[in-house]
């Protein structure tokens, strides 16, 4: 079971508490499902039943105990504790759920973590003339598209270099009418550093931007173009590079890829995590979240990458063909997420 289907699962035990009339609420259009926090347990926990309390007119604990039945009875779901104030902790038949997970990402490929549909959002991202700025904004503008939002990105100034060399685009340029403020304004690059920013190049420059939360300053140097551990980009890529090697090995090998178990729980979690990442990013303009979040895959997955194939004499089995679906998964995730940065991922390294 994947997140997005474990939150259906959660939305249709209300509509069967609802129905059975053991609540009286309107069914919420999203149940929000994440791994468990401090005191919890299980592989996900939501807070729906803190968020029906209120309109139900009865206790958040009262609520997670009428919805507990409805969730541990349904399909690939082993166990449901309650924690805290009323929060649902819920544990999965993980072999079901791997494969699952790891289909639905290969399903999706590079969207995966994007919304289905648009969801009716307009968002209008004004910035000023700024390198850094103008960056966050364009790609705060590609994180809400790929949730379903329309999206208009506006600058009050703009270099042609910073197309050139970043490849950064706009919708217009200009100072906005006084309804517009300016929305977008992360701490600036110095003028004196934008040279350097060019420097790096395109994906360098991008990430030097982009990596770093809004309220921190850049570091513009050269350590982002180091083909080592330290850089959190290269870690990135080297782990993209590395799973897409492994497809193309086991192809060599006459083997191909089919979700099943796997034990990694570490990886499957962040994976697991995306589209939840990618949906915050969007709606609090940070793309440093997304950045860390593609790090935090790519530390999780290159221990794996390096059993995915078979060593010796071994024939591949079918354990083989799961890890490498995971392995598959792996780049497709860390491929979309750094396209959605504007950043290329290479398949050598």
């Amino acid at each position: 079971m994947t997140p997005v289907e474990l939150s259906r699962t959660v939305l249709h035990a209300v509509r069967r508490a609802v129905d059975a009339g053991e609540l009286s609420v309107v069914v919420p259009t999203r149940a929000v499902v994440a791994p468990p926090g401090p005191g919890g347990c299980g592989d996900y926990a939501t807070n729906i039943a803190l968020q029906l309390a209120r309109p139900a007119g009865q206790a958040p604990l009262r609520v997670a105990e009428v919805l507990r039945p409805y969730l541990a009875g349904a399909d690939g779901i082993t166990d449901v504790v309650l924690t805290g104030p009323g929060f649902l902790n819920i544990s999965l038949d993980r072999a079901a759920s791997a494969a699952g997970l790891v289909g639905d990402i290969l399903n999706r490929g590079t969207r995966y973590g994007y919304s289905r549909s648009d969801d009716g959002r307009i968002a209008q991202l004004h910035c000023p003339r700024d390198l850094r700025a103008v960056v966050v904004a364009e790609v705060s503008a590609r994180l809400l598209r790929s949730q379903g939002a329309l999206v208009r990105v506006t600058a009050e100034g703009f270099d042609p270099a910073w197309a050139t060399v970043l490849g950064v685009r706009v919708d217009a340029v200009g100072v906005a009418p006084a309804e517009l403020p300016v929305n977008v304004r992360p701490v600036p690059v110095p003028a004196s550093a934008f040279a350097d920013v060019l420097a790096l190049g395109r994906d360098a420059g991008r990430w030097a931007l982009l990596h770093p939360a809004a309220h921190d300053r850049p570091r513009t140097g050269g350590e982002h173009l180091v083909q080592r551990e330290t850089n959190p980009l290269f870690r990135v890529r080297y782990a993209h590079a590395r799973a897409r090697a492994a497809v193309r090995n086991a192809a060599d090998l006459g083997f191909i890829a089919a979700p099943g178990p796997v034990a990694e729980r570490d990886l499957l979690a962040v994976l697991a995590d995306h589209p939840r990442v990618l949906a915050a990013a969007a709606d609090h303009r940070a793309p440093d979240r997304l950045a860390r979040h593609l790090v935090a895959v790519a530390d999780a997955a290159l221990p794996f990458l390096l059993t995915v194939l078979p060593r010796g004499g071994e024939k591949p089995s079918a354990a083989h063909r799961a890890r490498l679906a995971l392995a598959e998964a792996v780049g497709a995730v860390l491929a979309g997420g750094l396209s959605l940065l504007g950043i290329d991922a290479p398949d050598h390294l």
